[in-house]
Formats: structure tokens, sequence, C-alpha cells
């Protein structure tokens, strides 16, 4: 895929949602909310200061992490849903 984001944003792709309850009951594709986890697949070079200075990035290709139910814009890039954000929708890194 060549899709760099700019600036201070990232794109995620979503980790998809277990099938079934700690319980072993089935979840029906109506009921399931969508994830509120994903994996970083490309970051930008970061935000700048009013001065210029670059802001590197805290997270990285690769890393696991959660963000807000309602955060990012959801695009198709190669027939793959994905999601663009700011850093800052971002909440954590899963270790």
């Amino acid at each position: 895929m060549a899709f760099k984001p700019l600036h201070d944003r990232v794109l995620v792709k979503r980790v998809e949602s277990e099938e079934k309850t700690k319980g072993g009951l089935i979840i029906p594709d109506s009921a399931k909310e969508k994830p509120a986890e994903g994996e970083i697949v490309a970051v930008g070079e970061g935000a700048r200061k009013d001065s210029g200075e670059l802001i590197a990035p805290s997270v990285k290709a690769g890393d696991k992490i959660l963000f807000g139910k309602w955060s990012g814009t959801e695009v198709t890039l190669d027939g793959e849903e994905l999601l663009i954000m700011k850093e800052g929708d971002i909440m954590g890194i899963i270790s």
C-alpha cells in the first residue's frame, strides 16, 4: 500500500472482536460493536510546534492500540477498511 498519513495522523486497521463470549454464547453480527482496538499500519511525520520544530510521534507502525469509540475517519484502501485518526485520539498502546 502506498499511503502515508500527514502530520500527526495515523492509519489504523481494526482488530476483529471475538465471535463468542467467555461463556460460549455466539454474538450475531447485528449485535456486535465495532472494536476500539487496532494495529497501526502507517504513521505521519509528527506535529509541528508554533516555532516550526517537529514533535515526533509516540507510536509506530505495528503498535497495538486502544482508541475512542467514535475516533477517526473510515476509509477503504486497496479493498481494506481502515481508519485515519489523529495521534491524540489514541488512548494507549497495548503491550
